[in-house]
């Protein structure tokens, strides 16, 4: 379920039932790739990534999006992924545009401890290249706590995961993460992941301000960030309320909720916080 945003007020979303470039109305998804033995590795078929490419130009909601790359990881053992941005300096800043975790993952992530100290998001400090679990496991300066949440993850069944960083301007990091069965994916798997990941969140990326995220982003609310994208196009409270259909003062109740909930000192950095963040577009 997304968190369909408010800026998109007069924009109809279409469902995958409607959207007849939903890969449900589309051949299943299926890799060309040729087997190969254990223990040997081959770089991505092209045509894989092309094809990828092709069928997610097609697409025109978020919904649709998430199932395509669904379909393009479950043959190489992943069934869970999130795709977002976190700021390394402040994670409260933190956009999620998919959030596919299992309720039995979130309660899992809960209960462990990881929603408090997750050693992905530590990680992402000091690496900026694509990385597994079992990569993670080897670093001898990741903390026990980290080492012992992986372990009580592949205990649950969750025996691999990768982490596809996406380096933004500033503090801001995009991000891929998958987890999965899959205990040792081949190169050749996680190069074509990493490659179709970073043409999954860029596209997202770009339908987020008219569609919605998966989670509100910094808590903010639909009137919220609808008044933020006023703000942005220059409004002044009393056209913001006329166009809302509320008050002046509730108008200006409005932005000023959004400017405290992105810990902003002013209108400008509101909006420009807003911007970097892909929660409104201009």
């Amino acid at each position: 379920m997304y968190h369909r945003s408010a800026v998109a007020d007069e924009a109809e979303v279409i469902s995958p039932k409607t959207d007849p470039a939903h890969p449900a109305h589309a051949r299943p998804y299926r890799l060309r790739r040729i087997a190969q033995k254990p223990g040997t590795s081959r770089a991505p078929d092209p045509r894989d990534v092309v094809r990828f490419h092709t069928e997610l130009r097609r697409l025109t909601t978020i919904t649709a999006c998430t199932d395509l790359f669904r379909s393009a990881i479950a043959p190489l053992g992943f069934d869970m992924f999130s795709c977002g941005e976190i700021d390394l300096r402040d994670r409260d800043r933190s956009v999620f545009t998919i959030i596919e975790w299992s309720d039995r993952w979130k309660h899992f992530h809960a209960k462990s401890g990881l929603i408090r100290n997750d050693p992905i998001i530590k990680a992402l400090e000091t690496r900026t290249e694509p990385f597994t679990w079992s990569d993670l496991r080897r670093d001898r300066s990741m903390a026990r706590f980290g080492t012992r949440a992986l372990d009580l993850a592949a205990k649950e069944g969750w025996t691999e995961g990768l982490v596809v960083p996406i380096p933004l301007l500033g503090n801001r990091m995009g991000l891929v993460s998958l987890a999965g069965n899959n205990s040792n994916p081949s190169k050749a798997d996680i190069d074509y992941i990493c490659l179709i990941a970073v043409l999954l969140a860029g596209r997202v990326r770009a339908m987020a301000p008219t569609q919605g995220f998966a989670q509100p982003p910094m808590g903010l609310t639909d009137r919220e960030i609808f008044s933020l994208r006023l703000v942005a196009a220059g409004l002044p409270d009393a056209q913001i309320a006329e166009r809302m259909g509320v008050s002046s003062s509730t108008a200006h109740e409005f932005v000023e909720k959004a400017k405290r909930r992105m810990n902003a000192k002013s209108r400008a950095e509101m909006v420009a916080l807003a911007v970097a963040m892909g929660i409104i577009d201009v």
